[in-house]
């Protein structure tokens, strides 16, 4: 794989984690608030909590994995 692949993929995973974090907050932030005015149970709203927490733990692992080729690329 060439430089260039390498960098287009590292900049597709960086788009897609970004995109991950910014949908999950918003729609974790709608979720919340939706719950709210309807009168959902907590542990139903709960699940909003969990799915959340998932989402922002995959961004976590991809943007942990963009940062360890950028570091591999300098070597």
């Amino acid at each position: 794989m060439g430089e260039r692949e390498k960098d287009l993929q590292m900049a597709r995973k960086g788009r897609t984690a970004g995109v991950v974090i910014a949908a999950t907050m918003l729609i974790w932030l709608a979720a919340q608030w939706l719950g709210g005015q309807m009168g959902w149970p907590v542990r139903f709203v709960f699940l909003f909590d969990l799915a959340a927490i998932a989402a922002l733990i995959w961004a976590l692992v991809v943007t942990y994995q963009i940062w360890r080729l950028r570091q591999d690329n300098q070597r």
